[in-house]
């Protein structure tokens, strides 16, 4: 063991190692923790952190410090990575790259992932005794490795475990170097810990964040790109044309139709499939906030333009630079505010509130509206200046009740969302209530139709959507010349039909098969039709709603 002796320099005190060659005259520490090697050390890894930001530089300095001086046979800096619960090794000495690539754990894993789990250090005086210990690397198959020892600490920050440090050497059962080695490991651990903090984030977190943002974008653009929104009418078709040609340019677009039509759905197809798509999409609704702040909303405002503003704000025009803004219910602005919205439309630039400052932007501004802007501009209610830089590329939504076949392909596919969303099995939608669909006027269009799908698939006791299932405004026109319209005869009577009906459909109108499904005599079914004008011919060259579909 190396001790000081009287031929011994000072400042050259030497613990916990071994003279080379066992000559104090030397003054050289072997395998040992030498404070005089130690601290040189200390000062290259501190500046390469604090001066050049350099981790790599000072794992690379640690390392051969590691080799030479504590004679390990191999070492390794372990990076856990808290999002994947990857613990994989960042550096080493001693593995090649294949061994290298294996080292990969999980907390808990072997030595190395309950180090990180624990977030305390372990020794393994003798690997060959640790069953614990699972050279995943493989860089440990000799039978004389078996006799090396394993030391393992965490790179802690606070409460959080960032890596570990491990390394491998023959110890000969010293123990009392083999604690001075993991105390060596420990000081250089909490030196390492910020810059390995910062490193995960910059280069780990940031490239995990990047692939999830591409992931979402991808998705979305699918989610929206113009063949993915339902609708295959003809009137549908003519709007996916129109904006398939809109949506690669940077043109102002209006978009004109009914409330719950699909304006954002519109507006959000244009987004992801111009210019622009990894740019931000900002929705505002003009008529969600009252005149009094809604100008701050759009342009911002500077610290200490009203009572209240203790900060620069931005506003959504600034929010949405280098994207796409989205203006619903354009119609609602007051005057004062179209004249500000005026400026944005001719040049991309406007001054926040209670500042002089001209902020310019980047943006592609789609606008919405269900009333008539031609007709208000005449009235003197809308600018007409702002009505014709709006509508510069207008686009009419058609209604619902004006996209025909549409209605059953928008409610299969809100059958889908919402059984999945309550945990149902729903297989269809019975002819009776396809036939209410069909025959309702729609005044609120495809949010109505969603809103109505949701109550019915909640309602629904078995694997299909019925026509009781449906509120009573679409369930009257589909009784004709019943006496009684309400209470509860009328919604035993919209039971019986419809099961009559989906008796006769399944059955392709064999009134006797269908009688029998229902537990009813030839001669009762007969009489149960005649109530309600049915007639087994209707039903005899009709075709399931599926196969309806599939044309």
């Amino acid at each position: 063991m190396c001790t000081s002796t009287d031929n011994d320099a000072p400042g050259k005190e030497c613990y916990a190692g071994v003279f080379k060659h066992n000559d104090p005259r030397t003054k050289e520490c072997h395998a040992g923790v030498c404070r005089g090697r130690i601290v040189p050390l200390l000062f290259s890894m501190g500046r390469a952190l604090s001066e050049q930001n350099d981790l790599a530089q000072a794992l690379e300095a640690f390392l051969d410090y590691m080799r030479d001086e504590m004679a390990m046979d191999r070492a390794m800096v372990n990076l856990h990575h808290r999002e994947t619960g990857r613990i994989f090794i960042h550096k080493c000495m001693g593995l090649t790259d294949e061994e290298q690539a294996r080292g990969v754990y999980f907390p808990g894993e072997g030595i190395t992932g309950q180090v990180v789990e624990s977030a305390s250090p372990i020794i393994v005086p003798r690997i060959g005794d640790e069953p614990a210990f699972l050279n995943r690397t493989g860089s440990l198959s000799r039978p004389e490795d078996r006799d090396h020892a394993f030391l393992c600490v965490p790179i802690l920050r606070g409460k959080k475990v960032l890596g570990s440090i491990s390394a491998i050497r023959h110890y000969d059962n010293n123990k009392e170097l083999l604690a001075k080695h993991v105390d060596t490991l420990m000081v250089v651990s909490y030196m390492l810990a910020q810059a390995v903090e910062l490193y995960l984030v910059e280069n780990v977190d940031k490239v995990l964040w990047e692939q999830r943002h591409r992931q979402l974008l991808e998705e979305l653009r699918v989610r929206f790109k113009p063949s993915s929104i339902i609708g295959s009418s003809k009137a549908m078709m003519e709007v996916f044309a129109l904006l398939h040609k809109v949506a690669k340019s940077k043109i102002t677009v209006l978009l004109l139709g009914e409330s719950g039509v699909g304006k954002e759905m519109i507006a959000n197809a244009i987004h992801f499939d111009g210019p622009n798509p990894d740019g931000p999409m900002v929705k505002f609704n003009c008529a969600a906030l009252p005149e009094s702040i809604l100008e701050s909303e759009l342009f911002g405002h500077e610290k200490g333009s009203f009572t209240g503003a203790t900060q620069l704000r931005k506003g959504r025009f600034e929010e949405a630079d280098g994207g796409t803004i989205f203006l619903d219910e354009v119609g609602e602005l007051s005057l004062a505010v179209q004249a500000k919205l005026l400026r944005v439309l001719q040049e991309r630039a406007f001054e926040r509130v209670g500042g002089n400052k001209t902020v310019t932007v980047n943006i592609r501004i789609v606008a919405a509206t269900n009333k008539d802007l031609a007709e208000m501009a005449a009235n003197g209610t809308f600018r007409q200046d702002l009505f014709f830089r709006l509508n510069v590329f207008p686009l009419l939504i058609p209604p619902l009740r004006d996209r025909g076949s549409d209605i059953i392909t928008l409610a299969e596919h809100f059958v889908s969302r919402f059984s999945q969303e309550n945990e149902k099995t729903i297989n269809r939608i019975t002819t009776p209530a396809l036939n209410m669909l069909m025959k309702y006027h729609w005044p609120g269009n495809v949010r109505e139709l969603e809103n109505v799908i949701q109550r019915a698939v909640i309602l629904t006791e078995d694997d299909a959507i019925h026509g009781y299932n449906l509120p009573l405004s679409l369930q009257s026109p589909v009784l004709p010349g019943l006496d009684v319209q309400s209470g509860l005869e009328s919604k035993l009577a919209a039971i019986e039909y419809e099961m009559l009906v989906e008796a006769l459909r399944l059955h392709q109108g064999n009134a006797s098969e269908a009688a029998s499904a229902l537990g009813l005599t030839r001669r009762t079914m007969g009489l149960r039709m005649k109530k309600y004008h049915i007639t087994y011919k209707e039903f005899r060259q009709m075709m399931s709603p599926v196969q309806t579909l599939e044309l």
